[in-house]
Protein backbone atom coordinates (compact mmCIF):
# COMPACT_ATOMS: atom_id res chain seq x y z
CA UNK A 1 0.00 0.00 0.00
CA UNK A 2 1.16 3.23 -0.52
CA UNK A 3 2.40 5.81 2.14
CA UNK A 4 0.64 8.90 2.85
CA UNK A 5 1.99 11.76 4.59
CA UNK A 6 0.79 14.78 6.18
CA UNK A 7 2.91 18.00 6.74
CA UNK A 8 0.73 20.33 10.06
CA UNK A 9 0.51 21.11 13.43
CA UNK A 10 -0.86 18.65 16.13
CA UNK A 11 -3.01 21.07 18.37
CA UNK A 12 -4.81 20.38 21.62
CA UNK A 13 -8.29 20.95 21.54
CA UNK A 14 -9.91 22.02 24.54
CA UNK A 15 -13.56 21.44 24.64
CA UNK A 16 -16.24 22.66 26.96
CA UNK A 17 -18.43 19.91 27.40
CA UNK A 18 -22.02 19.45 26.04
CA UNK A 19 -23.55 23.23 25.05
CA UNK A 20 -22.02 24.92 27.31
CA UNK A 21 -20.12 28.39 26.32
CA UNK A 22 -16.73 29.17 27.64
CA UNK A 23 -18.15 31.69 29.90
CA UNK A 24 -20.83 29.17 31.55
CA UNK A 25 -18.77 26.41 31.97
CA UNK A 26 -15.98 25.28 34.42
CA UNK A 27 -14.59 22.25 32.97
CA UNK A 28 -12.47 21.56 29.48
CA UNK A 29 -12.17 17.72 28.14
CA UNK A 30 -9.13 17.88 26.09
CA UNK A 31 -7.81 15.82 22.91
CA UNK A 32 -5.08 16.15 20.07
CA UNK A 33 -6.36 17.14 16.13
CA UNK A 34 -4.99 18.52 13.09
CA UNK A 35 -5.66 18.11 9.47
CA UNK A 36 -3.10 16.06 9.08
CA UNK A 37 -3.62 14.12 12.29
CA UNK A 38 -7.25 13.43 10.93
CA UNK A 39 -6.38 12.64 7.79
CA UNK A 40 -3.20 10.10 8.60
CA UNK A 41 -5.74 8.24 11.39
CA UNK A 42 -8.63 8.47 8.80
CA UNK A 43 -6.10 6.60 6.03
CA UNK A 44 -4.40 4.02 9.04
CA UNK A 45 -8.06 2.80 9.32
CA UNK A 46 -8.23 2.21 5.30
CA UNK A 47 -5.32 -0.15 5.53
CA UNK A 48 -2.29 2.74 4.78
CA UNK A 49 0.99 3.25 6.18
CA UNK A 50 -0.32 6.91 7.42
CA UNK A 51 2.76 9.28 8.80
CA UNK A 52 2.77 12.47 10.34
CA UNK A 53 5.85 15.20 9.86
CA UNK A 54 5.44 17.38 12.45
CA UNK A 55 7.46 18.90 15.19
CA UNK A 56 6.20 17.91 19.00
CA UNK A 57 7.72 20.22 21.88
CA UNK A 58 9.62 18.05 24.24
CA UNK A 59 7.26 18.17 27.29
CA UNK A 60 4.97 16.09 29.01
CA UNK A 61 2.06 17.73 27.09
CA UNK A 62 4.18 16.94 24.18
CA UNK A 63 4.69 13.36 25.38
CA UNK A 64 1.10 13.14 25.47
CA UNK A 65 0.86 14.23 21.94
CA UNK A 66 2.17 11.56 20.92
CA UNK A 67 0.73 8.33 22.74
CA UNK A 68 -2.39 9.99 21.66
CA UNK A 69 -0.94 9.88 17.76
CA UNK A 70 -0.05 6.31 18.17
CA UNK A 71 -3.73 5.18 19.79
CA UNK A 72 -5.11 6.77 16.60
CA UNK A 73 -2.64 4.73 14.41
CA UNK A 74 -0.51 7.02 12.97
CA UNK A 75 2.91 6.29 12.42
CA UNK A 76 5.05 8.73 14.41
CA UNK A 77 8.51 7.88 12.71
CA UNK A 78 8.60 11.64 10.79
CA UNK A 79 7.87 13.15 14.21
CA UNK A 80 11.15 15.98 15.05
CA UNK A 81 10.75 16.85 18.58
CA UNK A 82 11.86 20.38 20.27
CA UNK A 83 10.60 23.89 21.42
CA UNK A 84 8.20 24.13 24.17
CA UNK A 85 4.63 24.94 22.83
CA UNK A 86 1.86 22.78 21.18
CA UNK A 87 -1.02 24.79 19.79
CA UNK A 88 -4.52 24.42 21.15
CA UNK A 89 -7.98 25.80 20.50
CA UNK A 90 -11.08 25.93 22.64
CA UNK A 91 -14.09 24.96 21.41
CA UNK A 92 -17.79 24.95 22.00
CA UNK A 93 -20.57 23.52 20.73
CA UNK A 94 -23.55 25.38 18.72
CA UNK A 95 -26.95 24.71 19.13
CA UNK A 96 -29.50 26.04 17.36
CA UNK A 97 -29.31 29.86 16.32
CA UNK A 98 -25.77 29.98 18.28
CA UNK A 99 -23.52 28.67 15.93
CA UNK A 100 -20.58 27.05 17.21
CA UNK A 101 -17.33 29.01 18.08
CA UNK A 102 -13.33 28.57 17.82
CA UNK A 103 -11.40 30.19 19.80
CA UNK A 104 -7.11 29.87 18.71
CA UNK A 105 -4.44 30.47 21.23
CA UNK A 106 -1.10 32.05 20.21
CA UNK A 107 -0.03 29.26 17.35
CA UNK A 108 2.44 31.05 16.19
CA UNK A 109 4.74 30.18 19.18
CA UNK A 110 4.13 26.43 18.70
CA UNK A 111 7.05 24.40 18.26
CA UNK A 112 5.40 23.04 14.62
CA UNK A 113 5.41 27.09 14.00
CA UNK A 114 8.79 28.38 15.27
CA UNK A 115 10.73 24.85 13.44
CA UNK A 116 13.58 25.65 11.54
CA UNK A 117 13.54 24.68 8.11
CA UNK A 118 17.34 22.94 8.74
CA UNK A 119 14.62 20.51 11.08
CA UNK A 120 13.38 18.65 8.38
CA UNK A 121 15.36 16.77 5.82
CA UNK A 122 13.19 17.28 3.13
CA UNK A 123 14.75 14.78 0.00
CA UNK A 124 14.80 12.09 2.93
CA UNK A 125 11.41 12.88 3.84
CA UNK A 126 9.80 12.66 0.67
CA UNK A 127 12.35 9.31 -0.63
CA UNK A 128 9.78 7.83 2.30
CA UNK A 129 6.66 9.34 1.04
CA UNK A 130 4.24 8.04 -1.95
CA UNK A 131 1.14 10.78 -1.24
CA UNK A 132 1.48 13.96 0.62
CA UNK A 133 -1.18 16.06 2.22
CA UNK A 134 -0.91 19.47 2.34
CA UNK A 135 -4.13 21.63 4.39
CA UNK A 136 -4.61 25.75 3.97
CA UNK A 137 -4.70 26.13 7.49
CA UNK A 138 -0.95 25.26 7.95
CA UNK A 139 -0.59 27.30 5.18
CA UNK A 140 -1.86 30.29 7.03
CA UNK A 141 0.95 30.43 9.74
CA UNK A 142 3.82 32.41 8.54
CA UNK A 143 6.25 32.59 5.95
CA UNK A 144 8.94 29.72 7.08
CA UNK A 145 6.20 27.79 7.22
CA UNK A 146 4.92 28.22 3.96
CA UNK A 147 8.36 28.08 2.53
CA UNK A 148 8.87 24.68 4.28
CA UNK A 149 5.67 23.36 2.37
CA UNK A 150 6.44 24.37 -0.70
CA UNK A 151 10.04 22.79 -0.76
CA UNK A 152 8.62 19.51 0.92
CA UNK A 153 5.53 19.51 -2.13
CA UNK A 154 8.41 20.38 -4.75
CA UNK A 155 10.48 17.27 -3.47
CA UNK A 156 7.68 14.66 -3.36
CA UNK A 157 6.84 15.78 -6.83
CA UNK A 158 10.63 15.30 -8.30
CA UNK A 159 10.74 11.79 -6.51
CA UNK A 160 7.60 11.15 -8.70
CA UNK A 161 5.18 11.17 -5.24
CA UNK A 162 1.37 12.51 -5.66
CA UNK A 163 0.58 15.99 -3.91
CA UNK A 164 -2.54 16.45 -2.50
CA UNK A 165 -3.81 20.28 -1.28
CA UNK A 166 -6.80 20.75 0.73
CA UNK A 167 -7.35 24.90 0.43
CA UNK A 168 -9.27 24.65 3.57
CA UNK A 169 -9.04 28.82 3.71
CA UNK A 170 -9.69 29.86 6.94
CA UNK A 171 -10.51 34.03 7.42
CA UNK A 172 -9.42 33.99 11.11
CA UNK A 173 -5.94 32.61 10.51
CA UNK A 174 -5.27 34.91 7.09
CA UNK A 175 -6.47 38.24 8.96
CA UNK A 176 -7.38 41.45 6.96
CA UNK A 177 -7.15 41.38 2.94
CA UNK A 178 -6.45 37.13 3.72
CA UNK A 179 -7.94 36.56 -0.06
CA UNK A 180 -4.93 38.61 -1.30
CA UNK A 181 -2.20 37.42 0.88
CA UNK A 182 -3.54 33.85 0.43
CA UNK A 183 -3.67 34.20 -3.34
CA UNK A 184 0.33 34.00 -4.48
CA UNK A 185 0.69 31.12 -1.82
CA UNK A 186 -2.34 29.26 -2.65
CA UNK A 187 -1.54 29.32 -6.37
CA UNK A 188 1.45 28.21 -5.98
CA UNK A 189 0.37 24.78 -4.04
CA UNK A 190 -1.81 24.33 -6.66
CA UNK A 191 0.82 24.24 -9.76
CA UNK A 192 1.90 21.76 -7.29
CA UNK A 193 -0.74 19.49 -6.41
CA UNK A 194 -2.30 16.62 -8.42
CA UNK A 195 -5.25 16.08 -6.09
CA UNK A 196 -7.01 19.42 -4.57
CA UNK A 197 -10.07 19.85 -2.33
CA UNK A 198 -11.87 22.44 -3.13
CA UNK A 199 -15.05 24.26 -3.56
CA UNK A 200 -16.53 27.75 -5.92
CA UNK A 201 -16.00 30.05 -3.28
CA UNK A 202 -12.22 29.05 -2.99
CA UNK A 203 -11.84 29.71 -7.26
CA UNK A 204 -13.94 32.91 -6.47
CA UNK A 205 -12.80 34.98 -3.49
CA UNK A 206 -9.15 33.41 -3.42
CA UNK A 207 -8.32 33.03 -6.98
CA UNK A 208 -10.45 35.70 -8.70
CA UNK A 209 -12.14 33.30 -10.91
CA UNK A 210 -15.15 35.13 -12.53
CA UNK A 211 -18.50 33.08 -12.29
CA UNK A 212 -21.90 34.53 -13.06
CA UNK A 213 -24.60 35.06 -11.16
CA UNK A 214 -26.12 31.48 -10.77
CA UNK A 215 -26.84 29.18 -7.96
CA UNK A 216 -23.93 27.29 -6.18
CA UNK A 217 -23.70 24.17 -8.89
CA UNK A 218 -23.53 26.27 -11.50
CA UNK A 219 -20.77 28.40 -10.65
CA UNK A 220 -19.02 25.06 -9.13
CA UNK A 221 -19.27 23.88 -12.77
CA UNK A 222 -17.95 27.06 -14.33
CA UNK A 223 -15.07 27.55 -11.50
CA UNK A 224 -13.56 24.15 -11.31
CA UNK A 225 -12.84 23.08 -14.85
CA UNK A 226 -10.76 26.25 -15.02
CA UNK A 227 -8.70 26.23 -11.93
CA UNK A 228 -7.86 22.66 -12.89
CA UNK A 229 -7.28 23.71 -16.39
CA UNK A 230 -5.08 26.35 -15.65
CA UNK A 231 -2.79 24.56 -12.78
CA UNK A 232 -3.01 21.17 -14.38
CA UNK A 233 -4.88 19.60 -11.59
CA UNK A 234 -6.06 15.78 -12.37
CA UNK A 235 -8.50 15.61 -9.92
CA UNK A 236 -10.91 18.23 -7.74
CA UNK A 237 -13.00 17.75 -4.68
CA UNK A 238 -15.55 19.18 -2.16
CA UNK A 239 -18.52 19.42 -0.83
CA UNK A 240 -21.50 21.92 -0.30
CA UNK A 241 -23.35 22.05 2.93
CA UNK A 242 -26.62 23.16 3.35
CA UNK A 243 -27.59 23.93 7.42
CA UNK A 244 -31.29 23.27 7.75
CA UNK A 245 -34.29 24.93 9.79
CA UNK A 246 -34.47 21.58 12.52
CA UNK A 247 -30.37 21.84 13.07
CA UNK A 248 -30.04 18.83 10.27
CA UNK A 249 -27.21 19.64 8.25
CA UNK A 250 -26.99 18.43 4.15
CA UNK A 251 -24.32 17.46 2.16
CA UNK A 252 -23.33 16.88 -1.09
CA UNK A 253 -19.83 15.95 -2.26
CA UNK A 254 -18.42 16.70 -5.80
CA UNK A 255 -15.61 14.90 -7.61
CA UNK A 256 -14.18 16.36 -10.83
CA UNK A 257 -11.77 14.08 -13.16
CA UNK A 258 -10.97 14.93 -16.54
CA UNK A 259 -14.05 16.72 -17.61
CA UNK A 260 -16.13 15.09 -15.84
CA UNK A 261 -18.07 15.55 -12.47
CA UNK A 262 -20.09 13.34 -10.24
CA UNK A 263 -21.86 14.63 -7.75
CA UNK A 264 -23.09 12.34 -4.25
CA UNK A 265 -26.66 12.28 -3.43
CA UNK A 266 -28.07 14.96 -0.52
CA UNK A 267 -27.44 13.55 2.67
CA UNK A 268 -29.24 14.68 5.76
CA UNK A 269 -28.39 13.92 9.30
CA UNK A 270 -28.57 15.54 13.02
CA UNK A 271 -24.87 17.08 14.10
CA UNK A 272 -22.80 15.56 17.03
CA UNK A 273 -19.56 17.23 16.18
CA UNK A 274 -19.08 18.62 13.12
CA UNK A 275 -15.14 19.18 13.34
CA UNK A 276 -12.91 17.54 11.29
CA UNK A 277 -15.57 16.71 8.75
CA UNK A 278 -14.20 18.15 5.66
CA UNK A 279 -10.74 15.51 6.58
CA UNK A 280 -13.43 12.69 6.60
CA UNK A 281 -14.43 13.53 2.94
CA UNK A 282 -10.44 14.34 1.99
CA UNK A 283 -9.71 11.51 3.40
CA UNK A 284 -12.18 9.01 1.47
CA UNK A 285 -11.54 11.07 -1.58
CA UNK A 286 -7.88 10.24 -1.06
CA UNK A 287 -8.23 6.59 -0.98
CA UNK A 288 -10.72 6.37 -3.65
CA UNK A 289 -8.07 7.65 -6.43
CA UNK A 290 -5.50 5.64 -4.60
CA UNK A 291 -7.72 2.51 -5.40
CA UNK A 292 -8.93 3.93 -8.84
CA UNK A 293 -12.27 3.35 -7.99
CA UNK A 294 -14.84 5.04 -10.26
CA UNK A 295 -15.54 8.75 -9.52
CA UNK A 296 -19.27 7.57 -8.37
CA UNK A 297 -18.18 5.21 -5.77
CA UNK A 298 -15.58 7.57 -4.50
CA UNK A 299 -17.76 10.83 -4.11
CA UNK A 300 -20.36 8.68 -2.57
CA UNK A 301 -18.15 6.93 -0.30
CA UNK A 302 -16.44 10.54 0.97
CA UNK A 303 -19.96 12.00 1.64
CA UNK A 304 -20.91 8.73 3.56
CA UNK A 305 -17.52 9.22 5.44
CA UNK A 306 -18.06 13.00 6.03
CA UNK A 307 -21.57 11.79 7.43
CA UNK A 308 -20.32 9.43 9.75
CA UNK A 309 -17.81 12.20 11.03
CA UNK A 310 -20.58 14.25 12.01
CA UNK A 311 -21.74 11.42 14.72
CA UNK A 312 -18.80 11.18 16.91
CA UNK A 313 -16.81 13.19 19.65
CA UNK A 314 -13.45 14.77 18.56
CA UNK A 315 -12.17 16.10 15.03
CA UNK A 316 -11.08 12.30 14.15
CA UNK A 317 -13.28 10.07 12.35
CA UNK A 318 -12.09 6.54 12.57
CA UNK A 319 -13.88 4.19 10.48
CA UNK A 320 -13.07 1.27 8.08
CA UNK A 321 -14.21 1.08 4.48
CA UNK A 322 -16.93 -1.33 5.16
CA UNK A 323 -18.58 0.72 7.72
CA UNK A 324 -18.71 3.68 5.83
CA UNK A 325 -20.62 1.86 2.74
CA UNK A 326 -22.92 0.38 5.33
CA UNK A 327 -24.21 4.19 6.15
CA UNK A 328 -24.92 4.24 2.04
CA UNK A 329 -27.53 1.82 2.61
CA UNK A 330 -30.92 3.13 2.95
CA UNK A 331 -31.87 0.34 5.21
CA UNK A 332 -32.08 1.77 9.65
CA UNK A 333 -30.02 0.92 11.78
CA UNK A 334 -30.37 -0.79 14.83
CA UNK A 335 -27.63 -2.09 17.40
CA UNK A 336 -25.24 -4.41 16.04
CA UNK A 337 -25.02 -7.58 17.58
Amino acid sequence: MPRVAAFGEVMMRLQVPGYETLAQGSRLEYSFSGSGVNVTAALSRYGYNGALITTLPETPVGEAAMAYLRKLGVDTSLIRRGGKQLGMYFLENGFGARPGRVTYTDRLGSSFNTADAENYDMAALASRVDVLHLCGITLAMNDGVRQQMKRLAAEVKSAGGTVVFDCNYRPALWGEDGYAKARPHVEELLGLADLVLMNEKDAQYILGVVTGEYDRITQLKQAIPAVAERFGIRTAAGTHREINADNTHSLTGYIYHQGTFRFSRKLTFPVYDRIGAGDAFASAIIHGELQQYPQQQTVDMAAAAAMLAHTIPGDTALFTESEVLRALSDRSLDVER
